[in-house]
């Protein structure tokens, strides 16, 4: 017997090892999967190039599903359904009220408004007379809200009724924005001075498609801004052109094998790509109901999914962190009809407690930015990758890590100029190669063009070749699956959110107005992301805490505030006087290497305490979670 099975054995460990024979093993590892992606890849294709040969926009497609189905949920929320004739005439009247107050095509009017069905008509039936929307972050107060209406060129900001204070305080800083005030029919209350009561204008408008603007728009058309931070400052607007919507919406379409009947459920921001694009283009774009739920609850999670039948779930790493957390092992998880969810950010560390606890079949584990054209997608559920190309169909999908710097993230190049792939196994930066004649690798960048400009490398491989820049370090296996490493530049993430770090040190530098700051994440056992921590220079121990905190909180949204800060009486400088991030992020919060006086952030209370060895060691074991 052990004659016959030897000759096996040993034949088998020469393929594997041999590097010649070694492609035979990846091929017969991964040949299912690429016929399963190139298919659906091929459907993507077709129907990008079969819209853009038609001239359709995001608002013509809906006009035609409503055609299709009229009376079919378009959204569920709350206790409401929204029927997609419901939302067709709720956007006809934004785009007939509009145009007669004198919006043309290519105006940008801001959006400020928590996640409702109303949300989608508006943006929807603006895009109908060829209005742009830029989707603002309801989070923002003061000065990155200023920046976020500012640097989209809005001539109008319509703002939701709890949303009101925010928009008061910047009032003096917008006086030649009009505004918009959206009240809910349940909790109608007076207007802020100065504001349109938009929700009572509404009611006088016709509900009639307006045709020959509809008509007008081309897939070229800019349909919103999605604001992102990229890798540096002040949040950027993303320009989402109709065909960027389409192919980000039709990509997570067939790349999950998505069906008509399924019912999505969408927790997420809508002022995010992910929850407002991958979650609601499955409705307005391929006629699939979506639920939206105003807030994100992880204790209602499967509540929602049960109670809405739904078999499609979105997520982001944060979420189903949380979601565990809420169901212990007490706490009977309901019987619901889930059997995908689709998302990013899910950890390698939770992957497999989370969907046996569950009960989830298949996990859609997608990467990518908002602006970018490197994105990947995880179609068979393989535990902590990001996503996939076959090393041999690069020249298909363009996309490539290339050695980085690992502490500046800065590209190297070779003797020759050009820089250098990475080896299965190697760290990257990842790069998407840029080509306006194909919408899955079109770069339609910012509104600010400079900002545009900073993102992309030429002369890669070649001369004259043109790539965009994630900024993000990932790195590539044999069979060709991406599993993501870090971010580069001055931006981390944390509860779900991308933070500029620039943003909270000059929120810092005028609150208490010191000499330096410096902001950086962190890691926590436990933890997705990176949480805030802020180091400050105090020559004179006349650091106010308190001061800091209540300028920090009127000034940020919660998920920006530093968890941590660290009192400094010097920044470690580099020779070109620049601060040493990298060394700060080294010691963390470690209360056992450091010497400076070390804060926590209590967020029940709203204030600074400092950490002590007991709670350092809490939230290390994981006794204290932040």
């Amino acid at each position: 017997m052990i004659f016959t099975i030897l000759p096996l054995i040993l034949s088998t460990v020469f393929l594997l090892t041999n590097k010649r024979y070694r492609w035979l093993y990846i091929l017969y590892k991964t040949l299912g999967r690429d016929i399963r992606a190139g298919i659906r890849f091929t459907f993507v294709n077709f129907y990008l190039w079969r819209y853009q040969q038609t001239r359709q926009t995001v608002p013509k497609l809906f006009t035609k599903l409503v055609s299709k189905h009229p009376n079919k949920a378009a959204f569920y929320f709350e206790d409401e359904v929204w029927t997609f004739q419901d939302v067709e005439k709720y956007s006809n009247k934004v785009a007939h009220y509009f145009k007669k107050e004198g919006f043309q095509r290519g105006d940008t009017v801001a959006l400020l408004l928590e996640n409702r069905p109303e949300y989608v008509c508006i943006w929807l039936g603006l895009g109908k007379i060829g209005v742009v929307t830029a989707l603002i972050n309801h989070n923002l107060v003061a000065d990155p809200l200023v920046h976020s209406i500012n640097v989209s060129s809005a001539k109008a900001v319509i703002y939701g009724a709890s949303l009101k204070k925010g928009i008061k305080d910047i009032c003096s800083r917008i006086t030649n924005t009009k505004l918009y005030e959206l009240g809910e029919q349940k909790d109608r209350t007076e207007v802020l001075d100065g504001s349109v009561d938009l929700s009572r204008q509404l009611e006088k408008q016709s509900d009639a498609s307006p045709v020959k603007d509809l008509e007008k728009g081309v897939p070229q058309d800019r349909l919103v801004f999605i604001y992102t931070s990229g890798t540096t400052g002040l949040p950027k607007a993303a320009v989402i052109t109709n065909m960027r919507y389409l192919f980000m919406a039709l990509g997570l379409h067939y790349m999950t094998a998505l069906e008509e009947d399924d019912i999505v459920y969408d927790p997420l921001p809508l002022y995010h790509s992910a929850g407002g694009i991958v979650g609601i283009g499955q409705s307005v774009v391929r006629g699939i109901s979506v639920v939206i739920r105003r807030k994100f609850s992880a204790s209602n999670f499967w509540n929602d999914c049960a109670k809405y039948k739904c078999t499609v779930a979105q997520y982001i790493g944060e979420i189903c962190r949380y979601i565990l957390l809420a169901h212990t092992k007490d706490k009977e998880v309901i019987s619901h009809s889930v059997k995908k969810i689709i998302g990013n950010g899910l950890r390698p560390q939770i992957w497999k407690q989370f969907i046996n606890k569950f009960n989830v079949k298949q996990v859609y584990e997608f990467y990518g930015a908002t602006e970018g054209n490197s994105n990947l997608i995880n179609i068979d559920s393989k535990v902590g990758a990001v996503g996939f190309i076959p090393r041999y169909a690069t020249f298909l999908y363009p996309v490539t890590l290339i050695k980085c710097n690992e502490a500046t993230g800065d590209p190297i190049r070779g003797s020759d100029g050009f820089c250098m792939s990475c080896k299965p196994g190697e760290v990257g930066i990842l790069l998407g190669n840029v080509n306006a004649k194909k919408a899955i690798n079109e770069f339609t960048g910012y509104a600010d063009k400079k900002a545009t400009q900073k993102k992309l490398i030429e002369n890669v491989f070649k001369k004259g070749d043109l790539y965009f820049n994630s900024g993000d370090v990932l790195v590539q296996d044999e069979l060709g699956y991406f599993y993501f490493k870090d971010r580069t530049g001055d931006t981390f993430r944390w509860k779900g959110e991308n933070v500029a770090t620039s943003e909270i040190e000059a929120v810092i530098s005028n609150v208490v107005n010191l000499s330096d700051a410096v902001v950086y994440g962190v890691e926590i056992p436990g933890t997705e992301g990176r949480a805030g921590m802020a180091a400050i220079v105090d020559t004179t121990d006349s650091l106010d805490m308190a001061k800091l905190c209540k300028g920090l909180k009127e000034n940020l949204p919660s998920y920006a505030i530093p968890l941590f800060v660290r009192v400094m009486t010097a920044v470690p400088l580099t020779g070109t006087f620049k601060l040493k991030k990298t060394d700060l992020q080294q010691d963390g919060f470690n209360i056992q290497k450091i010497k400076d006086k070390l804060f926590l952030y209590d967020a029940k209370n709203v204030t600074y305490v400092q950490l002590s060895n007991e709670k350092y060691d809490d939230i290390m074991s994981g006794k204290i979670r932040l």
